[in-house]
């Protein structure tokens, strides 16, 4: 727990002192100006595509027909394994401090495993020694509007509005027991900051964190959606680029007697291209 709590508060909250460090610097050397953009500042279309490979950490409860579900964890309980998921990034920037951004990662997992500890899913037991097949699958899609309050040709501190439209699915199949499958979705708004700072010319830091923390109601009624992620950006020309960074993303819920509680975090690589 203690962990968890270190990447959502200081980790975030040190990455964007770092970015606004760094923009503040820019800003001494570069007082006011924008006749000389950065390497990778100058486009209206910007599309990026990555390889992320994130450690799950993630457990599900389902009830049914009255019958309380166990809490499983997909890791220890259903064999799931870390993969390598892509990621894409969409961003429209009609204005210089005002852009439109898409992001969209299609993040499944499978498993084929023997159960070591008896388990209950959508009302239905299973038992040790059962073989069974699991499979969750999670669309995470962001829909945001940024606006860049500060922007300089060294760096930017801008605010963000979002929705993340989330729809997350687990099955699990086993012989002579059928299929069950229990399904989450919903548009989460969220909000938060995002700042950058060039460390050259053609070399950029940027650090984002969104989130939102839904009140507790009744004790049927709870979540969280934190959203982290810091990336550096070699820009070779306005047009080309490749990113290294790591992110974040946790995702936590109650409906009722429903629940899942899903982290992925980890470290990604890909390109970056603009017009």
């Amino acid at each position: 727990m203690r962990s968890r709590w270190t990447c959502r508060l200081v980790i975030p909250l040190a990455a964007m002192l770092v970015a606004a460090r760094a923009v503040e610097a820019q800003f001494v050397y570069q007082p006011g100006g924008f006749g000389n953009p950065a390497t990778g500042e100058v486009y209206n279309v910007e599309f990026a595509a990555n390889l992320w490979s994130p450690t799950p950490e993630m457990t599900i409860a389902s009830e049914a027909l009255g019958i309380a579900g166990t809490t499983i964890d997909l890791v220890s309980d259903l064999a799931v394994e870390s993969k390598q998921l892509p990621e894409f990034r969409l961003v429209i920037r009609p204005a210089r401090k005002h852009k439109l951004r898409l992001q969209y990662i299609p993040i499944e997992y499978t498993s084929q495993t023997t159960l070591q500890a008896a388990i209950v899913f959508n009302g239905i037991r299973y038992d040790v020694g059962v073989p069974v097949d699991a499979t969750l699958k999670w669309r995470a899609w962001r829909f945001a509007y940024e606006y860049d309050v500060v922007y300089r040709d060294r760096g930017f501190f801008g605010l963000v509005l979002e929705s993340k439209y989330t729809d997350v699915q687990a099955d699990l199949a086993a012989q002579g027991i059928g299929a069950q499958f229990a399904r989450a979705r919903a548009p989460i708004p969220t909000v938060g900051i995002i700042g950058r700072g060039y460390l050259m010319p053609n070399i950029s830091l940027t650090g984002e964190f969104t989130g939102i923390a839904l009140p507790r109601i009744s004790d049927k009624y709870d979540g969280h959606f934190y959203d982290f992620d810091i990336y550096g950006t070699v820009n070779f020309t306005n047009a080309v680029g490749v990113q290294l960074g790591y992110r974040s993303m946790d995702l936590e819920y109650q409906i009722e007697n429903d629940s899942g509680d899903f982290l992925l975090r980890g470290w990604y690589f890909g390109g970056v291209a603009r017009f």
